[in-house]
């Protein structure tokens, strides 16, 4: 697959970049669904990428050209695969998930300031 084509039909409005493969990240996703030659998943952690702090991506350019030097964007460890976030996740949420209450119900009281 040639790097300006888009993996799947309702990906046509992802706007693709010259040097980087571009997809939607679904709703929880916290791995890399790119198939390679052999149909084999990548399988790759997304990880929060800062591009404009990226040493090769500063010599390219071409993400923060498009999107600006804030963008909320995740690359996959292994295939460098650009995911943006799902327009139906729920923002403050990280790409980990939202977590889970402790199972000890440990709460600890604030600590008192004593006045000296």
């Amino acid at each position: 697959m040639a790097s300006g084509e888009t993996a799947t039909a309702g990906a046509s409005t992802i706007p693709q970049l010259p040097n980087h493969k571009v997809k939607i990240k679904k709703t929880g996703q916290r791995a890399c669904n790119e198939k390679n030659d052999k149909g084999k998943f990548c399988g790759g952690h997304l990880k929060r990428w800062f591009y404009t702090f990226d040493v090769l991506e500063r010599e390219c350019g071409c993400a923060e050209k498009t999107w600006g030097p804030d963008r909320e964007v995740y690359r996959c460890e292994f295939c460098q695969t650009l995911y943006l976030p799902s327009p139906d996740d729920p923002r403050g949420v990280n790409v980990a998930g939202r977590g889970q209450l402790s199972v000890f119900g440990l709460t600890l009281p604030p600590k008192d300031e004593k006045k000296a």
